[in-house]
């Protein structure tokens, strides 16, 4: 695994925000690997010191439960084939209790080390390519190095345009993102970001109310392998897949008026047809169906406020 330099030239855009509602969970043991590979959506296997994923645990009905990313154990004890899920803090109880649930005989081991680890976003507004050349890393989703002092860097798995994440030990943080001139951000900056691109996250967008992988474009965003086997939820989002059976999907939407709470219905006319999930000035997040009139001729609304469907920052599959 190639070391980010120790040092690099700043840039006044470069800034790094401190995600302080995600959690770090170390999977560990001999079964570590097999032990996700038969239960999350991507395939586990095409971890490694300079590669990470986007992946899910979702229901045996193809629900989303959690989503996170899977990087390789960047510490000393690598030799396990050990791997950290960087999962958000408000969900970690509950995706612990499930995999406990399913580890029976396995020899895994499952521990929480937000402790040690801490995570952050590394971003220049539109620029992926500032955030990536920072840490000497190619702008391609998933690429992965080794950064300041035990750390690791990953492009987001999920779409590059959302710049790269830094998981950090504590005690070393700020000296390492000073290294790469990178000034401070806020977690506005980051969902504003986020949101403008259409990428769901977490519980908000995701498991707010039972929503199918690709109702939330998991597929879109790297998140289901088609070929690495069972997986819990694997039939019927495959089923959804090959039938052409997907309904309605998330979609980015600007917004006009006050800012619906997230679960107010979306209506064109007298029918519902969808509903508002995060927002943040302006631009929100709303499942809505594909078979939707033309909103430029009947428009959306949510609550008072009016809702324009956008195109996401890249192509939603049919």
């Amino acid at each position: 695994m190639n070391t980010v330099a120790s040092s690099a030239s700043s840039s006044p855009e470069l800034s790094a925000v401190p995600l302080t509602g995600r959690r770090l969970v170390r999977v560990a043991g001999v079964d570590g690997v097999r032990f996700l590979q038969g239960l999350v959506t991507h395939d586990v296997t095409l971890v490694a010191p300079d590669r990470s994923i986007y992946a899910a645990l979702l229901t045996p009905q193809g629900k989303v439960l959690h989503d996170f990313f899977i990087v390789a154990d960047p510490g000393p004890d690598v030799a396990d084939g050990a791997v950290l899920l960087d999962v958000e803090a408000v969900g970690v109880a509950d995706l612990l209790e499930r995999l406990r649930r399913y580890r029976l005989r396995a020899k895994v081991t499952l521990e929480d080390v937000t402790s040690f680890f801490g995570s952050w976003a590394l971003m220049a507004g539109d620029n992926a390519d500032v955030a990536a050349s920072a840490v000497a890393l190619p702008v391609m989703p998933g690429a992965t190095a080794a950064f300041a002092a035990g750390g690791v860097a990953f492009v987001d798995p999920r779409l590059a345009a959302l710049g790269v994440r830094l998981l950090v030990p504590r005690n070393t943080a700020a000296a390492a993102l000073a290294a790469v001139g990178a000034g401070p951000g806020t977690y506005a900056d980051y969902d504003r970001h986020r949101l403008a691109l259409g990428v769901p996250e977490g519980q908000q967008d995701l498991a707010a109310e039972p929503t199918l992988a690709l109702e939330g474009n998991l597929d879109a965003l790297n998140a289901i392998s088609w070929t690495k086997g069972c997986y819990v939820g694997q039939e019927v989002t495959a089923r959804t897949r090959y039938r052409g059976l997907v309904r309605r999907r998330l979609r980015p939407v600007q917004v006009l008026g006050g800012l619906p709470e997230p679960g107010t219905p979306v209506r064109q006319g007298d029918s519902e047809v969808g509903v508002i999930r995060s927002g943040v000035d302006g631009v929100a997040l709303a499942l809505l169906r594909l078979d939707i009139a033309d909103p430029r001729v009947a428009p959306l609304t949510a609550g008072s406020a009016t809702v324009s469907p956008l195109e996401p920052g890249w192509t939603v599959p049919a």
